[in-house]
This record gives C-alpha cells, structure tokens and sequence, in this order.
C-alpha cells in the first residue's frame, strides 16, 4: 500500500489517565519483510496498555507507539517473504503495538487464522491472553494432566483463559476473583472452586479444599499477576516441585521471603513477560497454540469471554472500564461503527 494512505488510530498525547487518549490521523503502515497487513475489525484491550498509557510501560525499540497488542480483522496486504496468507482472509495477530488503529502490522509467524465460529470481536481476545497462557503455564510451568492449578485473577481476560485451557488439558483449576459474581464466572467456565480474596487470605480455604482423601493439599502450579503481596500465600500453598509464575505485580514487586519452603518442598519461582519477547520465540508459541488449542476453539470446547464492547473512538471508556476492575472477561474495541 502507498505510505502516504492515512488510517485513524488511538494516540496517547502524554502521560496519564484515560483522558489523554485521542484520535488521531496517522500514515497507514507499510508491512515490511515477513510482515502481514491487517484491516482491524476489533483490538483487545490489556493491562499493558494502561501501564503504556500511564508511562510505565514503554513499547519496545522499533515497535508503534500506538497502543494495542492484539487485533482481529483481514488480511489486506503483505510484505516480501510473507507467504501464507492472501488478501481477504480473517486472521488475528498478536503485534508489539499498533493495535488501536484502522490498519496494523503484523508478524506473519504472529498471525493466526481466525476459527470460523468466532467473531472478530471474540477472536481480538484470542493473541495476548492465549500466547501469555501457553507460554506460562504450559511452556514454563509444564503443567500436566491430573495436577492442580491455581489462578489468580481468574475473572480477567488472562485468567478466563487459563482456567479453560487448565481443565481443558487436564488439570483441577482453582481461581481467586473479587466478588461473588466474578468467582461464580469462573466456576462456569471450569474452576473446581473459586475464592473471593475480598473474604479474606485465600491460602487456608484453598488448602482445605483440596486436602480431602489422604491427598497432599495444595496445587502443583500457580499463575500469578499479584506479585508481592500474595508470594507469602503462594508458596504456602504450593505442593512439592510446585512451580510458582509470575506475569505481573498488580499486588506490588517487593516482598519478604521465607525461603525454607523453597528449599524444603523443591519448588521453583519464576516469571516471563510476553512483549519483549523476539519474534522467533512467539512464532513457535503461536505454531503450539495452533496445533494444540485451536482444535478446540473449532470444536467450541473453548471461547474467550467478552465482558464489553467499545468503539475505537471511545478507547477511554474502554481503559476506564479495564481500571474499574468490575469487568468478567475481555474488553475490546471495535471499528466504527461495531462490526462482527
């Protein structure tokens, strides 16, 4: 496409509340090598975004700095060396930024085809959450059928996610959540159990719930976005060779340690961020998403779950409803006005 074609997209005019995100008319991007052209149908909306908004979290060298990591819509253009896909096929990308706009770049080994059954809505809530999930718990923690998994957040995007794919895969998944409502979310969507941390420390109710039978209590592994306020917690309730990964610290990144559990029980604490990662690494994550959880979204025997709905314009109100932190689900934005 001509560079000087133009496209809408959401800039962030400084640092601070959502306020500060505007539309803006920017040139349309150029896929270069290896690289896709995507007519964005919708745009996921992550905590990475508000950290990027409230200059926490800045996008890495050579990416936008246009805020968005994940998109769904059709393939418009490619670059040299980009094969696969034609013009006019649906597809979602996970992208290093750039997904609040009309137009995107992408990766090739980043797109995935869109599963026939799901909207473009739906499918912009598959890239973040999913390669953060696979790469976490099933790349780092190795999380095998018949464990226990334990997630917190369990009603955000990242955590619906986990907990589908946990017990999809064979696992006994427990969640932590913030009301009634968001623990009975995960529930349906497959929890075992599910705690509001809002009634108190989570670790003694999770450790009765799962002693029962002359079974060792606890849980195998933990996907954790809290950080420092529940590591106490964490490594309380984490079984021998329990794997402990962190992926944010919402809770704090400092905290004291006991570390004899560490050294008693063998167990392993670590952690991964996903949008630093190269290109190579989350090309062989989405080649491992594709072989092993696509099939099911086809099947239907897993669905990212949609809290709310915004149009591209209205991006603020989206952010303003990810900090609520009242959201079951994903939020996303759609291009206006809404499309499927």
């Amino acid at each position: 496409m001509d560079d000087a074609i133009t496209m809408r997209a959401i800039a962030i005019r400084c640092a601070g509340g959502p306020e500060v995100l505007a539309v803006e008319e920017r040139p349309a991007p150029v896929p270069g090598i290896g690289e896709v052209l995507i007519r964005v149908g919708a745009a996921g909306v992550n905590r990475p975004d508000l950290l990027q908004r409230q200059g926490k979290y800045p996008p890495p060298k050579g990416a936008s700095d246009i805020p968005g990591l994940e998109v769904a819509g059709t393939v418009v253009g490619t670059g040299p060396g980009a094969h696969r896909y034609r013009a006019g096929e649906r597809v979602c990308a996970l992208v290093a930024g750039g997904g609040y706009a009309e137009l995107c770049v992408a990766p090739e080994g980043q797109v995935l085809p869109v599963p026939a059954n799901l909207t473009d809505v739906e499918a912009a809530a598959l890239p973040e959450t999913f390669f953060t999930v696979w790469a976490n718990v099933f790349d780092e923690a190795r999380l095998q059928p018949g464990e226990r998994l334990l997630v917190h957040g369990g009603a955000s995007g990242i955590g619906t996610t986990a907990i589908q794919l946990g017990a999809a895969f064979g696992a006994t998944v427990f969640a932590t959540a913030g009301s009634d409502a968001k623990c009975d979310a995960c529930v349906h969507l497959g929890a075992a159990q599910a705690f509001n941390y809002r009634m108190g420390p989570f670790a003694e109710p999770l450790l009765a719930a799962t002693g029962g039978q002359g079974s060792k209590p606890g849980v195998d592994v933990i996907l954790d976005m809290v950080g420092g306020s529940y590591l106490q917690q964490n490594l309380r309730v984490l079984r021998p060779r329990g794997r402990l990964v962190l992926i944010a610290l919402i809770g704090g990144a400092k905290a004291e340690i006991d570390l004899l559990p560490i050294l008693t029980r063998r167990l392993v604490v670590t952690g991964s961020l996903l949008r630093p990662r190269s290109v190579a690494e989350k090309t062989a994550i989405g080649a491992r998403l594709e072989a092993r959880v696509w099939p099911l979204l086809h099947q239907g025997r897993i669905k990212p779950l949609i809290d709310s709905t915004f149009p591209l314009a209205e991006a603020s109100r989206a952010h303003s409803r990810l900090e609520q932190g009242s959201h079951i689900g994903k939020v996303v934005l759609t291009r206006d006005p809404p499309t499927p």
